[in-house]
């Protein structure tokens, strides 16, 4: 009997230890997320019975559409070793500078409204794209912390915005602009989900099937060394923040659609959300680590997170708290990942 009691008790213990590797070993490859979205699900569901429906979850997967690019892009800064805090300006700065160009080729173009959406949009595609030129070229070339830059670009960016506008909004803006990249379909499917869709697989060939892919997790990993293989690690610091700008940009595209007006508050928090998007998702914040389907979940739970803690009337200021407390409860587990991940080679 006790022999018997004894291999049971060993045949749990190897059970238990397996499950144990196998949980460690999946926290190692993809992050906090999956327990992370585990507890969401559960609490989120118990505390509202709205919660996971259908036309809920639906509506949280449009609503995280503008996130899932902005994250996207903020990867790239982090999988290279650093970030960037200016995407909310360069969000901003999309929407003011293309409702001004649409205002005012409207009466120069009064009958070809899709030349002054099309000219509106690349005027703000323009102005995001100085800006991750000026965050590229003062990180990479001279040397400038991410932090200092990215935020020194994000109050004059956002002092920009607010001198263009004064501080009120601009509308007037073509209604067919609104009506098809704000709440448009094709085959059935929101316009802007769609845009993100294309933007996931874009990004996802770029990481995972590109030259430059490769060198973003070689320079995040050690720069030192890339340089050392010959990779031009300037010239990759550069895209990688133009790229971030842009697909920012992208976002305030449609975001401007979305409330068919240019304003200067848009993307506000989105700095701060992003951030946590990818780090929940697995992105470290030293570099080199980071998956493009991880980081779409992440936007979408922190999306659905926000969802849930609006069904239980969590009021807006709390919210900002909790997700703070999130994001520096990702990075410290980041921390204990990271080690784990030493420790094993």
């Amino acid at each position: 009997m006790n022999s018997k009691a004894e291999a049971s008790a060993a045949v749990e213990t190897r059970q238990a230890w397996s499950l144990q590797r196998l949980l460690a070993a999946l926290f190692i490859r993809v992050g906090v997320l999956p327990f992370f979205l585990a507890v969401v699900l559960v609490v989120f569901t118990l505390a509202s019975p709205k919660f996971l429906t259908v036309d809920n979850i639906t509506n949280v997967a449009r609503q995280s559409v503008y996130l899932v690019l902005v994250s996207l892009g903020q990867m790239l800064a982090l999988v290279t070793g650093g970030f960037d805090l200016s995407v909310g300006t360069s969000i901003a700065i999309t929407s003011v500078i293309s409702a001004t160009a649409m205002v005012a080729l409207s009466s120069v173009f009064p009958d070809a409204v899709w030349l002054v959406i099309a000219l509106g949009m690349l005027a703000g595609l323009g102005a995001a794209l100085l800006i991750g030129a000026i965050n590229g070229i003062g990180i990479a070339q001279f040397g400038v912390s991410p932090f200092i830059m990215t935020l020194g670009v994000q109050s004059v960016g956002a002092g920009a915005a607010l001198f263009i506008t004064g501080g009120v909004p601009i509308g007037n803006l073509p209604y067919e602009f609104g009506e098809f990249f704000g709440f448009g379909r094709l085959f059935g499917v929101p316009v802007p989900v769609l845009i993100a869709l294309v933007a996931i697989v874009a990004m996802w060939v770029l990481m995972n099937r590109t030259r430059l892919g490769a060198r973003l997790y070689a320079v995040g990993g050690n720069i030192k060394a890339a340089n050392l293989s010959g990779i031009n690690t300037k010239r990759t610091l550069f895209l990688a923040y133009v790229i971030c700008a842009l697909l920012a940009s992208l976002a305030g595209i449609l975001l401007t659609a979305r409330v068919e007006s240019g304003e200067t508050n848009l993307g506000g928090t989105i700095a701060l959300e992003s951030i946590a998007a990818a780090v929940i998702a697995g992105v470290s914040l030293r570099g080199g680590m980071g998956r493009v389907e991880s980081v779409m979940l992440g936007a979408f739970f922190i999306v659905l997170v926000q969802n849930g803690m609006n069904l239980m009337q969590i009021g807006s200021y709390m919210q900002m708290v909790l997700l703070g407390s999130l994001l520096i409860l990702a990075v410290i587990i980041d921390q204990f990942r990271y080690r784990m991940l030493v420790g094993e080679r």
